[in-house]
């Protein structure tokens, strides 16, 4: 099984770095360097994971790439 795509990247508006797993819907969080807003979103992705299995609802595959890993 791969594993949930993160995106990172800096916010002008919020001043920080926003990382977002695009599978998991609403899944993101924020921090004031790169590190940290991966941390807060692995444990984000942790808590949304657990939360949908103990509500019994569908856990979504890793099917989300970026433009820059599809191959033509």
């Amino acid at each position: 099984m791969r594993d949930y795509h993160v995106n990172l990247f800096y916010s002008d508006d919020d001043k920080g770095y926003i990382a977002d797993i695009p599978d998991l819907q609403h899944c993101s969080a924020f921090g004031a360097t790169p590190e940290e807003a991966l941390r807060e979103v692995l444990i984000a992705k942790k808590t949304w994971l657990e939360t949908a299995e103990e509500n019994h609802l569908e856990i979504p595959e890793a099917i989300y790439r970026p433009v820059i890993y599809q191959v033509a």
